[in-house]
């Protein structure tokens, strides 16, 4: 059993204090753009794509783009927590 803030990623989901990600990295210009849709929050919202947080920015591999990912979810989460980035 894991802790509510520990993450757990499959790599193309992720599960952070309640709160459920889909991660994709899709095509885009010689690379993959990271793309994340919240998919579950501890109120049970709707489904909701977060905006992009990188201009133009396009990953070399699939994997890198699936990590930046991962890390905008948490940091999605500590905004709105109030637990700023002291948590990573």
């Amino acid at each position: 059993m894991t802790e509510s803030s520990t993450p757990i990623s499959d790599g193309h989901s992720l599960e952070y204090r309640g709160f459920r990600f889909e991660l994709r990295a899709e095509p885009a210009r010689g690379g993959y753009e990271p793309i994340v849709v919240l998919v579950r929050t501890p109120a049970d919202e709707e489904e909701t794509q977060l905006p992009r947080d990188t201009e133009e920015v396009i990953y070399g591999t699939e994997a890198e783009a699936i990590r930046h990912a991962e890390q905008q979810s948490m940091r999605w989460v500590h905004d709105r927590t109030g637990d700023g980035q002291g948590q990573f």
